[in-house]
């Protein structure tokens, strides 16, 4: 059964970007064909702690999706990294997704407990607690993704189509 699937990715916000990775990989997804999903695109949000999970949720709402992945830039890491959780002060919720199950026999993947205190965070936290109401349960993930090399940009993008695969199948939710 086809999937709806809405990918969120940032846009550039220090001045020494050229691009955000989380928006390059977005891109490199969209190219790819024969997808078995419906991929619904919101790209270059807003680094902005009010703006971005106001568009993000006004999506989401509009498309009504089986699943949202959240992307944003994490230059510091070298893996993608999937978030357990999203804090706004003392408060934090847990993604219900089986992540151990979802990340499995990755080689450039791995969890995450810390979403980075930025608007990446402030996103992942807005969107899961807006569908932690929403009647329809759908699950939600936020990946941080490096800086894409020529060296990491394919087997990054390789585990980041697995992951989209696996988080369609029902024994993760």
């Amino acid at each position: 059964m086809t999937q709806t699937i809405l990918l969120t990715s940032f846009d550039i916000w220090m001045s020494h970007h050229q691009t955000n990775s989380s928006d390059e990989l977005l891109e490199k997804v969209s190219q790819v064909s024969g997808i078995p999903h419906d991929l619904h695109f919101l790209r270059k949000l807003p680094v902005d702690f009010q703006e971005a999970p106001k568009q993000a949720i006004a999506k989401i709402n509009e498309l009504q999706p089986d699943l949202v992945v959240c992307c944003g830039m994490a230059e510091s890491r070298q893996k993608l990294t999937v978030e357990k959780q999203a804090r706004c002060g003392k408060e934090a919720i847990v993604t219900p997704l089986n992540l151990p199950l979802l990340i499995q026999d990755l080689k450039l993947t791995e969890i995450s407990e810390d979403a980075g205190q930025f608007v990446c965070e402030s996103l992942y936290y807005a969107v899961l607690s807006h569908l932690h109401r929403h009647p329809k349960k759908i699950p939600t993930l936020f990946v941080h993704v490096p800086i894409l090399t020529p060296t990491n940009s394919q087997p990054i993008l390789d585990d980041f189509l697995h992951l989209l695969n696996r988080l369609t199948q029902s024994n993760l939710h």
